[in-house]
C-alpha cells in the first residue's frame, strides 16, 4: 500500500417525520390564523467532484491501494463517522459506507438522494419536485433521527417540529465525500444519532474546475470551484446555481412547481507552527421552492401559487494539533436557518417564518496510552434558539463529554465508551456503546456493534404549538453484526449484516392536546451488499435490504418504509475514446403512506442510463436518462414525480 502524505495531515496506513409530510392534516379552526397556522406548522415539518493532488505514479497504477489521508481529504477507506475522529473503516465493528469524489461524478446530477439510495438500509420519500422537503430513512428510522454535518458542522433545523435537516436543500455540487453510519451512535455524537450519521465533506481543490448542466423541465446546474494548497496551506472556494420549473407538487395538478438555489462554500486551512493547524469551513445557500396547498373553501390538496423561501447558513472555526501520541481537536460551530412561507393569493407579506439558530463549542482528543491502547475524550457544549411568527423566541443548552476506551492490535479492534449529556430542560442522560471487529484472513473480517441513541426535544415541542416542557430525550438501543470481505470501494466486495434497533419514548403529537412521549418502533432486518471490479474497465454493485419497521403498540408499519430496496448499477469503461456507459437499477417494494396503514404506495422500479466521454482541453462531456421506464409512481400519498427524464451537460477541471 502506498501512502501519499498530503499537507498538514496525519499520515497513516491505512427524513423527516412523516406525520409531517404529505397532505395537511388540518383541523377545522373557526379563524382564519388558526388555519394558517396549523398548515404551516405541517408544511414547516414536512419543508461534484473532488481534486485529489498529484500523487506518486505507483498511486495511478492501483488506485484501489492507495489511501490518501489528510484532515481536509480522506480517502474512502478512512472515515470520521465511528468514533469523530479519523480512522480506517476496518478498524471499527460499526455498518460504515464510504461513498468518494469518483462516484458522486459517476452518478450525475444536482440530486443527492440518487447517491445515497445507492447504499443498503436506505430509502427515501419526497414531497414532490426536486428541492421538495426529502426524507430519508436508514433502517427504518425517522428522517430527522439521522444525524447530517457538512465539514463537522451539524446542520439541524433547530426550528423545525422533529429538528432534522431537510435534505432537500443539500445538493452535491462541491461536495468530494460522503459518509454514512447505520445504526445508533450518540456515544461519540450526541443527540439525533438514533438512525445513524451521514458526513459530507466539501472539495479540497488545487486548481480549477467548472461544469453546467441542462435537461428536463427547464432544469439548470453549473457550478464551479477554485483552490490552492500547499506545505502549509490550502483554500478551496465553490459556488452553484440550480434552476427547475420543475413539475405539480400536488400528482394531478397542472401547475409547474419550480426551484431555485444558489450557494456559496469556502474551506481552508493553515499551519501556524509546527503541528498546529488553524481550519475554516462555511456555506451559505438560498433557496426557493414553490408548492401546492390546502386552499379554501375546500381545504383539499390542490394547486396553489405557494411557495418558501429558505436561507442556511453554517460555519465552523477550530484549531487542531498532532504531536505523536496525543492528537487535539477544538473549536466553535455556527448553524443557521430562516425560512419563511409565501401565498400570493392571501397576502404579499410572508404569513409564516421560522429561525432556528445554534452554537457549538467543542475540544476532542486521542491518546495512546500504551501499544495498541486508545482513548478518545471530548466535551461539547450546544445552545440553541427558534422563533416563528406565531412563537416568541426560546432557548436552551445542551453539555456533553465522552470517552472511548480502544483496542487495535493485528487483526483485533475493539472500542466502548460512556457519555453524558447534561440539557437544562430534561436533566441529565446517559448514554453506552461498544463494537469490535476480528480479521479472519485478508481482507476478511466479521464485525458486530452495540449502540445507543438518543434525541433531545425540539424547542418546537418544548415550547411551540402543543409544546410540553415536561418532555424526555427520545432513545433507542441498536444491535448489528455481520461479516465482510473487502470493501466497496475495492475491487471485490461482500458484505451481509444482520441488525435490530428498539426506539423508545419517541416524540408525537396527539392531537388536542399536545406533545408527548408515546411512541415505541423496531427495526430488524438484513442488508446484502457486493461488488466487483476489473481494474478500471468494468465494475458492477449491487445492494439488498430487507428492514422491517412497525410501531410495537399496533403492529403497523411505519409510513414510507419499504420492506425490500434493492440498487445495483453498472459501469463500463469502452475501448472507444474513453467512453464510459453505466447502468442504475432502482426497486423498492410496497409501503404505506399513514400510521394506520390505510393507504397504499406501490412499489417501483427505476432505471438510468449514464454515459460521458473525455474532450481534449481537460473537459468532459456527460449525459443520462433517468426513469428510463417513464413509470408513474409516488413516495408521497398524492405527491407528483418526474417521469422519463434526459440530461446533458459539460464539465472540466484544470
Amino acid at each position: 500500500m502506498t501512502v501519499v502524505p498530503q499537507p498538514g495531515g496525519v499520515h497513516r496506513n491505512a427524513a423527516q417525520d412523516p406525520q409531517w409530510c404529505g397532505p395537511f392534516r388540518h383541523e377545522r379552526h373557526s379563524f382564519m390564523t388558526g388555519v394558517l397556522r396549523v398548515k404551516y406548522l405541517f408544511l414547516l415539518g414536512c419543508s461534484v467532484v473532488a481534486a485529489v493532488p498529484a500523487a506518486a505514479q505507483d498511486c495511478a497504477a492501483d488506485p484501489n491501494n492507495c489511501v490518501v489521508v489528510a484532515d481536509r481529504l480522506r480517502d474512502t477507506a478512512i472515515t470520521v463517522v465511528a468514533s469523530g475522529r479519523e480512522e480506517r473503516v476496518s478498524e471499527t465493528g460499526q455498518s460504515i459506507s464510504v461513498i468518494g469524489a469518483a462516484e458522486l461524478a459517476a452518478v450525475q446530477g444536482p440530486d443527492l438522494t440518487r447517491v445515497l439510495e445507492r447504499l443498503p438500509g436506505v430509502t427515501t420519500a419526497r414531497s414532490g419536485p426536486l428541492g421538495s422537503q426529502t426524507s430519508v430513512f436508514v433502517r427504518g428510522a425517522n428522517s430527522q433521527q439521522l444525524l447530517v454535518t457538512l465539514d463537522g458542522v451539524r446542520m439541524d433545523d433547530v426550528a423545525a417540529p422533529s429538528g432534522g435537516f431537510d435534505l432537500g436543500t443539500m445538493l452535491p455540487g462541491g461536495i468530494a465525500k460522503v459518509e454514512l453510519l447505520r445504526g445508533s451512535n450518540s456515544v461519540a455524537w450526541g443527540s439525533n444519532a438514533i438512525g445513524g450519521v451521514l458526513a459530507l465533506t466539501s472539495e479540497r481543490l488545487d486548481g480549477a474546475r467548472a461544469g453546467v448542466e441542462y435537461g428536463a423541465n427547464d432544469t439548470v446546474s453549473a457550478d464551479a470551484a477554485l483552490g490552492t494548497s500547499g506545505d502549509a496551506y490550502s483554500l478551496t472556494a465553490s459556488g452553484g446555481y440550480v434552476s427547475s420549473d420543475g413539475i405539480s407538487a400536488y400528482a394531478k395538478g397542472a401547475e409547474q412547481d419550480g426551484f431555485r438555489q444558489w450557494r456559496a462554500n469556502l474551506r481552508g486551512e493553515v499551519r501556524l507552527a509546527g503541528g498546529l493547524w488553524l481550519d475554516a469551513a462555511g456555506r451559505y445557500a438560498d433557496s426557493r421552492i414553490d408548492f401546492d396547498g390546502y386552499p379554501a373553501p375546500l381545504y383539499s390538496f390542490a394547486d396553489t401559487l405557494e411557495y418558501q423561501t429558505t436561507r442556511q447558513g453554517s460555519g465552523r472555526l477550530g484549531l487542531r494539533y498532532d504531536a505523536g501520541s496525543l492528537n487535539l481537536r477544538g473549536g466553535a460551530a455556527y448553524s443557521d436557518t430562516r425560512r419563511e412561507y409565501f401565498d400570493p393569493a392571501f397576502a404579499a407579506a410572508p404569513n409564516f417564518t421560522t429561525k432556528g439558530r445554534s452554537w457549538r463549542a467543542d475540544l476532542t482528543g486521542r491518546a495512546e496510552l500504551t501499544q495498541g491502547v486508545t482513548l478518545d475524550f471530548g466535551a461539547d457544549s450546544e445552545w440553541t434558539r427558534f422563533a416563528t411568527l406565531f412563537d416568541p423566541q426560546q432557548d436552551a443548552r445542551l453539555s456533553s463529554g465522552h470517552v472511548l476506551l480502544g483496542y487495535h492490535s493485528g487483526g483485533l479492534h475493539v472500542s466502548g465508551g460512556v457519555r453524558l449529556d447534561d440539557h437544562d430542560r430534561f436533566g441529565s442522560h446517559w448514554t453506552f456503546g461498544a463494537n469490535g471487529a476480528v480479521e479472519l484472513a485478508a481482507d476478511l473480517r466479521v464485525r458486530a456493534s452495540y449502540g445507543e441513541g438518543f434525541k433531545a426535544p425540539t424547542l418546537y415541542q418544548l415550547y411551540g404549538y402543543g409544546g410540553n416542557a415536561a418532555l424526555r430525550p427520545e432513545r433507542s438501543k441498536a444491535y448489528d453484526a455481520g461479516i465482510e470481505l473487502g470493501d466497496r470501494n475495492g475491487s471485490r466486495h461482500v458484505a451481509l449484516t444482520l441488525f435490530r434497533r428498539d426506539a423508545s419514548q419517541l416524540i408525537d403529537y396527539l392531537w388536542p392536546s399536545g406533545y408527548f412521549n408515546i411512541g415505541a418502533t423496531r427495526a430488524e432486518g438484513v442488508e446484502l451488499e457486493g461488488g466487483w471490479a476489473i481494474g478500471d474497465i468494468l465494475r458492477a454493485r449491487a445492494a439488498y435490504s430487507y428492514v422491517k419497521a412497525v410501531n410495537r403498540a399496533t403492529g403497523k408499519d411505519l409510513a414510507r418504509r419499504p420492506r425490500s430496496a434493492v440498487s445495483a448499477g453498472l459501469d463500463w469503461t469502452t475501448p472507444l475514446a474513453g467512453l464510459t456507459l453505466g447502468a442504475d437499477l432502482r426497486l423498492v417494494s410496497d409501503s404505506y403512506d399513514d400510521a394506520g396503514n390505510f393507504t397504499r404506495l406501490d412499489g417501483h422500479g427505476l432505471v438510468t442510463l449514464r454515459a460521458s466521454v473525455p474532450l481534449p482541453g481537460g473537459l468532459e462531456l456527460y449525459g443520462r436518462i433517468e426513469n428510463l421506464g417513464n413509470v408513474k409512481y409516488q413516495t408521497v400519498a398524492g405527491y407528483g414525480t418526474y417521469g422519463r427524464s434526459a440530461f446533458v451537460g459539460l464539465r472540466g477541471r484544470w
